[in-house]
């Protein structure tokens, strides 16, 4: 609401509370309604905030996922080996597995909410990779004509992959084997 500041605290109790009842009930049983008596706060407390169930499980996604930066050591191969060993254990270790192939299909229906994960979750993570790749170009580390995009792509590929399929398990050897294939393509 504008000019109506927003309390940081009532915000955490909302997102604790959306994530503990996604670890409970799934994506599916989750509703603004649960949250709001999960939080101890009205349903218009969480629409002022989030207009939409969708909107808040991106934040929930978002905090789950980390928004840790790619770090930039001058290594790449460490670098993109502890971001994707990272994004495993997000994936692994919270209920990310499980929401995450519900809410891409939402995400496919609803420009706005595409729009909102795109940028609350998506484009901060590729902009710290993209960074630590152009770094390792700048030093010679990789090829200067890669495609940083593709590069983007293919390196996190196969876990998002597992994540939305689950047919095989979300282990640290696969984060290794993602970035060292990766980086077999565009070593120098």
């Amino acid at each position: 609401m504008p000019g109506r500041a927003r309390e940081d605290r009532i915000d955490v109790a909302i997102l604790a509370a959306a994530r503990d009842l996604l670890d409970e009930n799934g994506y599916a049983e989750l509703s603004i309604g649960r949250v709001a008596s999960r939080a101890g706060l009205h349903r218009p407390a969480i629409y002022r905030r989030w207009p939409s169930k969708r909107h808040l499980v991106v934040d929930v996604v978002a905090d789950l996922l980390g928004l840790q930066p790619t770090p930039d050591t001058g290594d790449l191969r460490a670098d993109l080996t502890i971001a994707m060993r990272n994004l495993v254990a997000a994936l692994r270790d919270t209920s990310l597995s499980r929401v995450l192939p519900a809410l891409v299909a939402d995400l496919a229906n609803d420009p706005d909410l595409r729009a909102h994960f795109l940028t609350t979750v998506f484009e901060p993570r590729r902009r710290s990779t993209a960074f630590a790749l152009r770094s390792a170009i700048r030093r010679g580390e990789i090829n200067p004509n890669i495609d940083v995009d593709f590069v983007l792509d293919a390196v996190a590929a196969p876990i998002y992959y597992r994540a939305l399929f689950g047919h095989k398990p979300l282990t640290d050897a696969l984060a290794d084997q993602s970035v060292d294939a990766v980086l077999r393509a565009i070593a120098r």
